[in-house]
């Protein structure tokens, strides 16, 4: 029978057992090692580590049990400790207080907003790599003390959860996820009712949600939920699940987020006294709608749009994740401006403003539709792609919002991803850091908060933190046992996993006891997870299925391989390759060798990378965004073999990994570029990992392997920390995002804006006269390396000052094209009085400081002091298209 209302009953906690229920309730526990241990003596038969909730665990112990506990002195004793611990992380200062003690100027607080989180496997609201991402970024502000509140939705069907059918194609199930059963809690009014948000829906509808909070560490994570009795049956299945519905309720979810996102920052900071947040950080494009709502707010206090755009701009960051245009969120544009006309959102806010904001006007673009990375950028001054492979890429895909500039000066910077320590690394490898450094130093070192504050910003230069060279004095017997003690939990974890996938697959007792015999402790072990998008290329490994099965099967060097990972519910073709794969690993031959795990997420993941010696990575480059997944392996001693993408181009060295050659130059067709490359991986199994990973010293070790093990935690360590990252984020991102929003009164705003105006409609007239260089430097085409050229050159403003521009020569080396390479710039000064045409002239030096093919020329960009760059306006006039008569000047001149 089916129950017709559902409810949870809570467990009554004696008194003495009260703080159990503050320690579950606060995500901590899910990074920190003291708290799981309290809650797996409290019932060491429903703890299980790979899936731990300690809200459902107190909810399932008995009466008796926990009568038992509030008598026992020494559960008592370890209670109060913990308790205490978590107490002293909660209010004590760090590393951000500290800063603010020294007299930085720091934000109040920032708001981080994204549409998924990946915390623990007990709050299942994320898909992939960006919800680890966001619930990293959320635990490492609460580790440095960074008042960060997050901002998501919570989807009552989470993501999926997956398994396989008997002929490998995978299978989708939709759990129903009950808030009152996850660690969450509903923002109430102080009345005690429920907190609301409410967005108006065409045809006079409107759309509710409720608030749950999560709490992460000092962090609070704010959950918007539609399925509340105020919607409408449809309204209420907006946050039905991540990433799914046709246009119209993507749209609906990504309204929700954005302009829900803030109503439910400013209701929290109202109720709790929180700091409001003077900087708004969009994680991805799906939140930028609340760039929209804080122009609502700020137009209803008086500001015209235009002043009330530049002030949201000034304390907006804005990262994309997208390495390719395909993978943006877009939508038809008159879709949106349905949502927003007068009987829709933000009512006093012309729809097409708002459409100007997110439509493709640029080469290549489509104009019909509304984009939410293109609104993203524009509503946000500053802009970061996730590493610096992916910052290029994110300039050049991007280019068309600034015309005129090269990629390279894009307003498009990049903050390397990184991950939470305390999160990814394994008991066993934090248990020996603290025998061998102390619990402190090595909390510290994981933590991120032992880096000085001038490597905070840059840690890919020369050095370490000391605390991570400490590894160097690990014997090599202490690496090994450690590795083989991770590799063995992991074969346990493997066989039990894929046990229970061939149940489910519908295979009989009988036919299972294979799976016994399912890897090896012994053997050299490869990881590869992650979503299965083709350009993640999971089958490369299968191109030359004889040339795997010789590797996995080899007599005195084998291979085995642990795989995972979900292709989105619509993407049957990489259903397919999960399919491919699956059938492969279903072989007699090799299927003690190479398994495939259904149903990935962060408890697999936390027994996989401690467990595996080798991270395998395959993308198309330049197509992984950054790839946290090696970064994750590298803090447990696993090596990276990858494809120089993502943050792997910007930190492999030959000490510690292997980087996968790519055909990306040579080879245009696809299938082609695949051989080529899965010849180059196979190469170096054969060739190079698996000859260092059994080449054994006198005592059985294999030196070689474990010095690389150590290469990899001393110098990656430090470098791939989510500690690290927050830290760029607050000091090059935030920081100076609170400073410009300060900056920008309601007078300046106005001012600011209609400085924009003037200068946007003085533009076209702003022309690059006649451009001149000493005659004396230049001979025959060549001048002498340390000589200098005297350039003198005339400018028409326009109409405008010249403190309303900064006038530039741009030097560097030129291709047989004439263009411009490695430029740098070199300010030009006026010189007093007006030329002909009312022409002013500027003039200044040109040190020339390299030899070979050189060129120059000249260029004017707008200048005021609260831009954050030359190229914010996308505007530039050069020589040859301004529309002045005497635009010829020098071509350039060649040095030898």
């Amino acid at each position: 029978m089916k129950a017709i209302r559902r409810f949870t009953v809570r467990p009554v906690l004696p008194e003495p057992l009260r703080p159990l229920s503050d320690l579950a309730r606060n995500l901590r526990w899910s990074w920190h090692t003291e708290t799981q241990r309290l809650f797996q003596a409290a019932d060491p038969e429903g703890w299980r580590p790979a899936d731990a909730d300690p809200v459902r665990l107190l909810g399932a112990v008995s009466a008796g049990r926990l009568a038992e506990l509030a008598a026992d002195q020494h559960f008592l004793r370890r209670l109060t400790e913990v308790s205490e611990d978590l107490r002293a992380y909660l209010d004590g200062p760090r590393w951000y207080q500290d800063r603010l003690a020294k007299g930085t100027e720091l934000p109040a607080a920032v708001a981080y907003f994204s549409p998924e989180f990946g915390v623990t496997a007990a709050l299942p609201q994320y898909s992939g790599g960006l919800g680890i991402l966001a619930g990293d970024h959320l635990k490492a502000a609460s580790d440095l003390g960074v008042p960060l509140i997050g901002v998501g939705l919570l989807y009552r069907h989470g993501y999926f959860r997956q398994s396989l059918s008997r002929d490998g194609w995978q299978q989708e199930h939709y759990p129903v996820l009950d808030p009152h059963e996850l660690p969450l809690t509903l923002l109430r009014e102080k009345d005690g009712t429920p907190s609301r948000v409410v967005l108006a829906l065409p045809g006079g509808r409107s759309l509710y949600a409720s608030v749950w909070q999560a709490q992460v560490g000092r962090v609070p994570l704010l959950l918007l939920d539609s399925d509340v009795e105020e919607n409408a049956p449809g309204e209420r299945e907006v946050t039905d699940r991540l990433y799914g519905g046709g246009s119209d309720h993507r749209l609906l979810q990504e309204m929700l987020l954005g302009i829900g996102g803030v109503r439910a920052v400013r209701t929290y900071c109202r109720l709790t006294g929180h700091p409001a947040p003077e900087v708004f950080h969009t994680n991805e494009g799906h939140a930028g709608f609340l760039g929209l709502e804080r122009i609502r707010e700020l137009t209803e206090t008086g500001l015209a749009f235009d002043a009330a755009l530049e002030t949201v701009r000034a304390g907006a960051v804005f990262t994309t994740h997208t390495p390719v245009p395909a993978g943006m969120d877009r939508f038809e544009s008159q879709l949106v401006a349905r949502h927003f006309a007068d009987d829709g959102e933000l009512p006093g806010v012309d729809v097409e403003r708002i459409l100007d904001l997110g439509t493709e006007t640029y080469p290549g673009g489509e104009p019909g539709l509304f984009n939410m990375a293109v609104m993203g950028l524009r509503l946000a001054q500053r802009a970061n792609g996730v590493s610096t492979l992916h910052g290029a890429v994110s300039r050049e895909m991007f280019s068309g919002l600034w015309p005129g500039f090269d990629a390279t000066e894009v307003p498009i910077t990049s903050v390397t991803n990184g991950v939470h320590a305390p999160t990814w690394v394994a008991p066993e490898v934090l248990g020996l850091a603290a025998r061998m450094f102390g619990a402190a130093r090595a909390d510290e070192a994981l933590a991120g908060a032992e880096i000085g504050e001038a490597q905070s910003a840059d840690l890919a230069r020369p050095g370490t933190p000391r605390r991570w060279d400490a590894v160097t004095t690990v014997p090599d017997r202490e690496i090994w046992d450690l590795r083989r003690a991770l590799r063995g939990q992991l074969v346990t974890e493997v066989r039990k996993r894929l046990h229970a996938s061939w149940r489910r697959r519908g295979a009989g007792t009988a036919e299972l006891g294979w799976i016994d015999g399912v890897l090896d402790p012994d053997v050299l072990t490869i990881g590869f997870a992650r979503r299965v998008p083709s350009y993640k290329r999971l089958t490369l490994m299968l191109h030359d299925p004889d040339r795997l099965r010789a590797l996995l099967l080899h007599p005195t060097r084998p291979v085995q391989i642990v795989v995972a990972g979900k292709a989105h519910p619509a993407d049957d073709g990489g259903k397919r390759l999960i399919q491919e794969l699956v059938r492969f690993a279903d072989d007699p031959r090799v299927r003690h060798r190479v398994v495939f795990l259904p149903d990935y997420g962060m408890g697999m993941a936390q027994k996989l990378y401690p467990g595996c010696d080798v991270w395998l990575n395959n993308p198309l480059r330049p197509l992984e965004a950054c790839g946290t997944s090696g970064m994750k392996a590298a803090l447990n001693g696993c090596l990276n073999l990858s494809v120089r993408d993502g943050w792997w181009d910007e930190w492999f060295e030959p000490d510690f990994g292997w980087a996968i050659p790519t055909a990306d130059g040579s080879a245009t067709d696809e299938e082609r570029r695949d051989e080529l490359e899965a010849g180059a991986l196979y190469a170096l199994l054969e060739d190079r990992v698996a000859p260092r990973f059994y080449d054994r010293g006198a005592e059985g070790l294999p030196e070689r392997w474990i010095e690389m093990v150590r290469r990899t935690l001393v110098t990656l360590g430090p470098k791939v920390l989510a500690g690290r990252m927050v830290r760029e984020y607050v000091e090059r991102l935030y920081a100076p995002a609170a400073l410009a929003r300060r900056q920008l009164t309601p007078a300046a705003a106005r001012e600011l804006a209609d400085w924009k105006a003037k200068v946007r409609a003085a533009w076209p007239q702003v022309a690059v006269g006649h451009v001149e260089a000493s005659a004396d430097t230049v001979v025959g085409g060549s001048a002498e390396l340390g000589s200098t050229l005297a350039l003198r050159v005339r400018i028409a403003l326009g109409g405008l000052d010249p403190d309303d521009v900064e006038v530039q020569a741009v030097a560097g080396r030129v291709d047989t094209s004439d263009a411009i390479a490695e430029a740098q710039t070199y300010p030009l000064k006026p010189a007093g009085g007006h030329g002909l045409e009312d022409r002013r002239l500027y003039e200044g030096p040109l040190a020339l400081d390299r030899t070979g093919p050189y060129g120059y020329t000249v260029r004017v960009l707008p200048s005021h002091p609260l831009l954050a760059s030359g190229a914010e306006l996308g505007l530039v006039a050069v020589p040859g298209e301004t529309t002045g008569k005497d635009t010829a000047g020098d071509a350039g001149v060649l040095l030898r």
